[in-house]
């Protein structure tokens, strides 16, 4: 970090905490104005929130060193635009007219209130202890790498950077997201965006002019082969090969893409912020041009240190580090600044998501649930503190995180395959079917949290299980994919045949809810929501995705 990158990040930082204070001049009178910013967003600031809420420590760190480490195998997770779309052009229209605040209330309005409460169980502890930890573990050592500074010395005592930039990065965003709400969130989404592209942009160019431009890279990372005959440029595995076979990331991707994208907390917040159904769908459409950018900013760029590498022009300590040591190896004075800034940006955003959506999922799931009768004014303070709560679990939880390494971070991946299968399977089914029963969308969520949290904590204690036992053959011997593929339809199935002995929901109660069952005035409001221009940039958004599946193939 030269004088000119501090500045660049300085100018940075002060623009950061002009956007806050804007957002907090902005007063919150309900909870709709603190969770969902007065349901007044627009496409803009909805598209860059879901964008920048979704970009993590899992590309900053992860998505770069996997490009490093197996090339495209896990580039099916970032091309899911078309999922996004699908947010925009399937659910946006239920979720605008069921007027609800959260994913487990949607669920009680087409279910039971005992489907709300177990998907606010399930969704509080997997923020708390996968994202929310991940997230500040990975900033920490992302920037106790980048800055390249082991320890800061203080009143005489020496302290870890690690634990400065992971306590920092919480507490500067916690402050932000419990005074501004869901407003700070958009607003500096917004500006966090760009500079994010602009400094990852920077790395992808500077890298494919380092290692000697596009075919020169591809034609080192085509060179490392597997057993299997696949390369890192191959998109599309072998059936057999043991992670990524093209039989389970298929369809695998998709069921996580959908959980993620459609049903997920974190993601959909930013579309029940929208003004109207117009102003949803078309952050959705733009959301979905900017996950077409991943690939290519994170991805690639781990592939391109994975070439300088072989050519000797850098040295990675470990796949994990290959963007940030791109950041310290190749960018100009200035660039870093700005690199440090979207770095520090994707991390922010991601947090600030997670932060308030938890603190939405308890106050409105839980709190308000046993105390209906407070004033609006009361459930905001609530909402702050339950959002201080959270970050300070965060912070409590650096310690055991980093005693874990990498281990957590390994079952990320592992754990979303294990909770997307029920949770997709019964969105999936409560939408399309007016069939399914209340009895069935609770069942489905339990028979998927059951068995996928059976697998996970077998999972981590695989070594002392004999492989020719009953346990071991049933849980373990299936590759994670084609587990969570089966668990699905099991889940789907499972559902189907409770639907048919119990009771479905009035009709009456759930009008509007599931297909075909929307009132005319209805449909005639989804129609003027949308023009050809949203039908085209659509098909552009597709068209994009399968040339990119067709050239890596």
């Amino acid at each position: 970090m030269t004088t000119l990158d501090w500045i660049v990040l300085g100018l940075f930082v002060i623009g950061l905490i002009g956007v806050v204070f804007y957002a907090l001049r902005k007063k919150d009178k309900d909870t709709t104005d603190y969770f969902l910013a007065g349901r007044d967003a627009t496409w803009i600031a909805i598209g860059a929130s879901i964008f920048a809420s979704n970009i993590g420590s899992e590309h900053l760190v992860g998505l770069a060193g996997a490009g490093a480490e197996s090339g495209m195998a896990m580039a099916h997770w970032e091309m899911h635009g078309w999922m996004i779309l699908m947010l925009g052009w399937l659910f946006v229209p239920f979720y605008a007219r069921s007027k609800v605040f959260t994913m487990p209330e949607f669920l009680e309005r087409r279910y039971n209130p005992h489907a709300r409460s177990f998907l606010s169980v399930i969704s509080l502890v997997s923020y708390v202890l996968t994202k929310v930890a991940v997230t500040v573990y990975a900033g920490g050592v992302v920037f106790k790498d980048v800055f390249d500074i082991e320890y800061i010395t203080f009143f005489g005592y020496d302290i870890d950077f690690f634990w400065i930039s992971a306590v920092g990065l919480v507490v500067l965003t916690g402050l932000y997201t419990t005074f501004g709400g869901m407003k700070a969130v958009l607003y500096t989404s917004v500006l966090q965006t760009p500079i994010l592209l602009i400094g990852s942009i920077a790395v992808l160019v500077l890298g494919l002019i380092k290692v000697g431009g596009w075919n020169e890279m591809m034609e080192i990372c085509s060179a490392n082969v597997t057993v299997h005959g696949d390369s890192m440029t191959s998109l599309i595995r072998s059936p057999k090969d043991p992670d990524f076979p093209w039989t389970g990331v298929i369809l695998g991707s998709a069921i996580i893409g959908f959980w993620y994208w459609c049903t997920d907390q974190f993601i959909v917040q930013r579309v029940l912020s929208g003004r109207d159904m117009k102003q949803s769908r078309r952050g959705t459409i733009f959301g979905a041009y900017l996950k077409l950018t991943p690939v290519f900013i994170f991805l690639i760029p781990g592939m391109i240190a994975y070439a300088l590498q072989q050519k000797g022009l850098l040295t990675l300590e470990s796949n994990d580090a290959a963007f940030s040591t791109m950041v310290k190896e190749l960018l100009p004075m200035g660039f870093t600044g700005i690199v440090i800034g979207g770095i520090l940006a994707a991390l922010m955003s991601s947090l600030a998501s997670l932060f308030n959506s938890s603190a939405m999922l308890f106050t409105i799931d839980f709190y308000q649930k046993y105390r209906p009768n407070e004033k609006e004014r009361h459930y905001v303070i609530v909402g702050r503190i339950a959002t201080i709560v959270i970050v300070l679990l965060g912070i409590a939880w650096i310690p055991v995180m980093k005693g874990l390494g990498k281990v957590l971070y390994e079952y990320l991946q592992d754990v979303q395959s294990l909770l997307a299968p029920g949770i997709a399977a019964v969105f999936l089914l409560g939408v399309v079917s007016k069939r399914t029963t209340p009895a069935a969308g609770l069942w489905g969520l339990l028979i998927g949290f059951t068995l996928g949290m059976t697998r996970l904590g077998l999972n981590i204690f695989s070594g002392g299980i004999e492989e020719t036992s009953l346990i071991y053959k049933i849980f373990l011997v299936h590759n994670w994919l084609h587990y969570e593929i089966y668990l699905f339809f099991l889940v789907i199935i499972s559902m189907v045949i409770i639907s048919y002995f119990t009771k479905p929901k009035d009709p009456l109660v759930i009008a509007g809810l599931t297909l075909g069952t929307a009132s005319k005035e209805q449909m005639a409001e989804v129609r003027a929501s949308y023009n050809y221009w949203d039908i085209i940039n659509s098909i552009i958004i597709i068209t994009i995705i399968l040339v990119f599946y067709a050239y890596f193939w």
